[in-house]
């Protein structure tokens, strides 16, 4: 099998190797629910190796990383993953199509190219509003799929010789979007100096990502893990594109994932007029200190004080001879269960969805999954609800849970009981 993961030394942003770690957060396995290696892989113990996902500061540019990468090769060419199954998620896209259209008056037969374009659901939209489209992802399958399906899809690792490609074999790009995945990249440099070079003069370049504040502001620690890589904040970004001769134009905070931001970038040099929310973001992150790794003791002391007191309740139900069930099967739960102490605490887990497996592995556990008609046939006396964010929906399954004594507690983004 090829090598798991790597450890870069130095900032993926500005390449400084003064790099201080942060927030020391407990290893967890790379293999997660977002990706299945064929099964005689998959059966190599390595893959239930913890791998450290500490977060570093960069001490002269100010981002935030994990530095231990998981090999690309692994991780998103088997991503079985599909945007089109998350709740709320292809209404999002329909918004964010009508929005970027508007505010860059794209005409009709405007050239857009997705990265990262997985199942084309987003590019779909666009196609919809007359535009020609293109995307690209590793993701081989799924890239195939999308392609059958209408969303023509190149089934690679966007890189500069990909951008330069497409430009020469079709035309420049009017608008360049990536929906959560320039997190998920380590080649920053590579990425994009391959959107500079697809990018029509007017060009934009779109992306959305998790916002390095809201995540530590809100406790946000279930998108912590290899696949995100970077934590960014406006102000690091801001030096960055500077320094590939682009330029950040516009910032938005958006809802997903509990806290993200929409961000707007152009040539240097380009038509548009830079926003006065770059400058605002980047005054609040200076007023924060994100840039400081004495900012980050609040965040660690948090997330400390949150394992304590699920470790209490777990501690007291089994005293009681009760059990402790889990609810949600994702990689936000392989993130969640050593960060919080609980590989040992959990009796089962539960999801709705049938082919989440039989058993999630890790370094030193093996936890049952099982229908949610577990929690009526155990009986356990509390469940842990690692899906937070669909709390509603859950509560609202499971009523008889509730009459039968049963409670519900959602740890993030602080603990508290459902009633």
């Amino acid at each position: 099998m090829t090598k798991l993961f790597y450890k870069r030394d130095d900032c993926r942003l500005c390449h400084s190797t003064r790099q201080k770690l942060v927030a020391p957060l407990a290893a967890m396995p790379i293999a997660t629910p977002n990706f299945r290696v064929p099964d005689a892989e998959l059966n190599d113990p390595v893959f239930r190796e913890g791998v450290p996902l500490d977060l570093f500061l960069c001490e002269d540019c100010g981002q935030l990383q994990i530095l231990h990468v998981g090999n690309p090769e692994i991780q998103y060419r088997y991503y079985v993953y599909t945007t089109s199954i998350s709740l709320g998620l292809r209404e999002h896209f329909a918004k964010l199509a009508d929005e970027v259209i508007a505010r860059l008056h794209l005409e009709p037969n405007s050239f857009v190219v997705e990265l990262g374009s997985n199942d084309g659901s987003l590019l779909g939209f666009f196609k919809e509003r007359g535009m020609r489209v293109l995307g690209c992802d590793p993701a081989v399958e799924i890239a195939k799929k999308a392609t059958a399906n209408g969303i023509e899809t190149i089934p690679d690792f966007f890189r500069d010789e990909i951008g330069t490609r497409i430009k020469k074999e079709r035309v420049p790009a009017n608008l360049v979007i990536a929906n959560n995945i320039i997190a998920n990249v380590d080649d920053m440099d590579t990425f994009v100096t391959g959107i500079r070079n697809v990018l029509a003069p007017n060009g934009v370049f779109v992306f959305e990502t998790q916002y390095g504040v809201d995540v530590t502001e809100k406790n946000l620690l279930d998108t912590v893990y290899h696949e995100h890589l970077s934590y960014f904040n406006i102000k690091p970004l801001d030096t960055f594109f500077k320094r590939l001769k682009m330029q950040v134009i516009d910032v938005q905070n958006i809802w997903t994932k509990g806290g993200s931001i929409r961000v707007s970038v152009q040539l240097e040099g380009g038509p548009h007029k830079v926003s006065e929310s770059v400058r605002r973001f980047i005054a609040e992150e200076e007023r924060l200190g994100v840039d400081r790794p004495d900012y980050y003791r609040a965040f660690d002391k948090r997330i400390a004080a949150i394992a304590t007191e699920l470790n209490a309740i777990a501690d007291r139900c089994h005293a009681e001879g009760r059990q402790v069930a889990g609810y949600g099967i994702s990689v936000g739960t392989t993130t969640l269960l050593p960060q919080f102490k609980l590989t040992g605490k959990i009796d089962f887990l539960v999801d709705d969805d049938p082919t989440k497996g039989n058993m999630l592995r890790g370094p030193g556990y093996d936890i049952p999954i099982l229908p949610p008609q577990a929690l009526y046939d155990r009986k356990p006396a509390v469940t842990i609800i690692f899906a937070w964010r669909y709390v509603d929906a859950i509560k609202a399954k499971h009523p008889n849970y509730f009459a039968e004594g049963g409670k519900f507690i959602v740890p993030l983004p602080d603990i508290s009981a459902v009633t």
